[in-house]
């Protein structure tokens, strides 16, 4: 709807998807995420839920939320003026628009991602998060969680791509570099290459963890000899016990579900 705008504020987990699709059944061509991540996750899958949405809107982002990196990775600035500065310029870039196809409630869903999503470990670690506590100290409630969630038994989970067979007890699905922040998870990942970067933990215990944390604190990057990796289109995660995975930082559901990417789907706003 060229020339008018509206602000529309959230009152609870989910709106914002059902207020994206409605902008768009109104004519507005540019829906922009005011949040984190998950407001950005939820804003998405409302265009994605409209009429041809993806090809009608365009997805601007305004970083008010508590890692940011799907901005980060855009190199949209974290400062609001700044960022508004972008989306008043409106620059279009295509990107990639992974997907993930699983069952819930016994009917079969349809969720995309832009950044990120994730398998096991992680997973299980968002679902303990305490969210009242998140908004009083910030990352720090990822990482009590996370603890939380290295006490306990991790299922172990199949991984499927192209013939091929891989396992872990954490599996990280990178559609750009960025994990959790600044850091760089999948070094060889690209928003416009067509493919998902996979990088498997074959163990995630107290051990990995301080094997880890020294290159991961200081250089912002995993050490390579604890890890797998491979990129594909398209892949499948199983368990044959309850196995939570995440899209975007958000909590969704349990395995199996299906991963593909379609390329250059997603029009998005960047400086």
């Amino acid at each position: 709807m060229a020339g008018q705008s509206a602000f529309k504020a959230t009152t609870a987990p989910g709106e914002a998807r059902r207020l994206a699709t409605e902008a768009v059944a109104d004519g507005f061509e540019l829906i922009v995420a005011a949040g984190g991540d998950g407001t950005v996750n939820e804003v998405l899958n409302g265009i994605g839920d409209a009429p041809n949405g993806l090809e009608r809107a365009r997805l601007g982002v305004l970083p008010l939320g508590t890692v940011n990196v799907f901005a980060r990775e855009l190199k949209i600035p974290l400062r609001l003026e700044s960022a508004w500065e972008v989306l008043r310029r409106g620059r279009e870039m295509k990107i990639d628009l992974p997907r993930v196809e699983f069952s819930a409630g016994g009917k079969r869903e349809r969720r995309y991602f832009v950044q990120l999503a994730g398998a096991g470990f992680d997973a299980r670690a968002i679902e303990l998060v305490d969210w009242q506590h998140k908004k009083k100290v910030g990352p720090l409630a990822y990482i009590v969680a996370g603890l939380k969630a290295l006490r306990e038994r991790k299922p172990a989970i199949a991984v499927r791509a192209d013939g091929q067979k891989f396992s872990g007890e954490l599996i990280l699905i990178g559609n750009g570099k960025f994990y959790g922040g600044p850091f760089k998870i999948f070094p060889e990942a690209e928003l416009r290459n067509g493919l998902l970067e996979v990088c498997i933990f074959p163990r995630v215990n107290f051990p990995t963890l301080f094997r880890c944390s020294p290159n991961f604190l200081v250089r912002q990057k995993l050490p390579e000899r604890i890890v797998r990796r491979f990129r594909a289109s398209s892949f499948e995660l199983t368990s044959k016990t309850a196995a939570a995975f995440e899209l975007d930082g958000e909590w969704v559901g349990n395995l199996p579900a299906t991963f593909s990417v379609e390329r250059e789907k997603l029009r998005v706003i960047v400086p």
